[in-house]
């Protein structure tokens, strides 16, 4: 696009205002028609104060409005036309000839200055508008056409609630010990998860040999075995899971001497050299009321 001077800018700018008056209008309306450039920029002046028409919608005057333009113009129809006063005979020194004074370029002057007063008014007028567009968009937004509505935000909030505690469940105890000897290892079972750890307290195994332990339970054909028990002081394991809460509670659970690594067959290899039968130490919690 060509480079316009500031006159031509105001001049598209006040076309597409509608401030112009008949033979300025046809002037950008020539200019138009010659030069592409030209137009697209009033186009643009017209799409840019076109965003007024979309805040506001068409109101219709009230009838008395009507009426007071109507009997303004019948009144200035009925005046009669003005008289100028009869000439009166010069002076004879009026008829020397007189020294005529180039207006044009304040005339031009003046133009200009009116035409950027108006493009500054309106612009004013827009910036004015907008802001109060904004504000209401922000506060009541239900007052703004549905083309410029802003829409409506949907934030999620995620709400953490603290689940409830679990209740406590019942702790047994299982002391595997010689008859009538010192303590050789502590049985610990869960009742909810059936998890059950064994604490070494004074038991050493043999070179080359490892402590295995068993169930062993009536309603069972044979002893079954729980697992080697490890060197370290604790060895836990979830075996128990496939056992219900009665075998479990009245089994009896013995230790035996078996080859390096627990017994290669499932079946123990020697007499028991410690047993023991658990005890309830920690009663379940009491249901809440």
């Amino acid at each position: 696009m060509m480079a316009y001077s500031e006159d031509d800018i105001a001049l598209a700018a006040e076309y597409a205002l509608g401030t112009l008056d008949a033979d300025e209008r046809a002037e950008a309306e020539a200019k138009m028609s010659i030069d592409k450039d030209f137009a697209a920029m009033v186009e643009a002046w017209q799409h840019k104060l076109g965003v007024l028409n979309q805040m506001v919608g068409s109101i219709q005057p009230r009838p008395e409005v009507w009426n007071k333009i109507k009997s303004a113009i019948s009144l200035s129809d009925a005046q009669a036309a003005l008289a100028l006063p009869e000439a009166v005979p010069a002076a004879p020194e009026a008829l020397q000839p007189a020294v005529v004074a180039d207006t044009s370029n304040v005339v031009r002057l003046s133009a200009r200055a009116r035409r950027w007063r108006n493009v500054a008014t309106f612009a004013s007028a827009i910036a004015a508008a907008l802001i109060a567009v904004i504000a209401v968009g922000v506060y009541q937004p239900d007052l703004l056409p549905g083309a410029i509505r802003p829409k409506p935000r949907t934030q999620v909030v995620e709400v953490k609630t603290s689940s409830a505690p679990t209740p406590r469940s019942a702790q047994y105890v299982a002391v595997l010990q010689k008859e009538g000897g010192s303590p050789a290892f502590i049985l610990t079972v869960d009742a909810a998860t059936r998890n059950f750890t064994v604490r070494k307290v004074g038991a050493a195994a043999e070179p080359g040999k490892s402590f295995e332990l068993w169930l062993i339970s009536d309603k069972l054909p044979r002893p079954r075995s729980l697992g080697v028990i490890g060197n370290g002081d604790f060895t836990a394991r979830p075996v128990l899971a496939s056992y219900d809460s009665d075998v479990i509670n009245n089994a009896t659970y013995a230790v035996t001497v078996e080859q390096a690594g627990g017994s290669p067959d499932g079946i123990p290899h020697s007499a028991p050299v410690f047993t023991g039968k658990l005890i309830e130490t920690v009663p379940p919690a009491a249901p809440a009321r």
